[in-house]
């Protein structure tokens, strides 16, 4: 359970690379493409991922081998936190070569 406290929304995290290179085209890449942009999200707030309270996961192939590759990742991240999570599977997101979109809603100190 996260402490009580002010919240901040990190909308959409995307496989789109900080320097504007290629969207990576395998799912494995792009997760990790996403969790470097989710952590320095955290890092921007001064926050950790035991922080986070919420995660929605849009997939736009949800199925278990898919969801073990995110999970996997996501876990390590994660480090033992453990928000609340929503997979949601979509059937495009906001580019063709998009597989994969996660938003967190963070608690802030107080």
């Amino acid at each position: 359970m996260t402490p009580p406290g002010p919240l901040a929304f990190v909308s959409g995290q995307v496989p789109w690379q900080r320097d504007g290179g290629a969207v990576p085209a395998d799912l494995d890449e792009q997760t990790d493409s996403v969790i470097e942009n989710l952590s320095h999200a955290l890092a921007a707030l001064d926050a950790g991922p035991e922080q986070i309270a919420q995660m929605r996961i849009y997939m736009t192939e949800l199925r278990p081998e898919t969801q073990g590759i995110v999970m996997t990742r996501l876990a390590a991240f994660l480090n033992g936190a453990q928000p609340s999570l929503t997979g949601i599977g979509v059937s495009v997101l906001a580019e063709p070569e998009l597989q994969l979109e996660i938003e967190m809603i963070v608690s802030l100190p107080a």
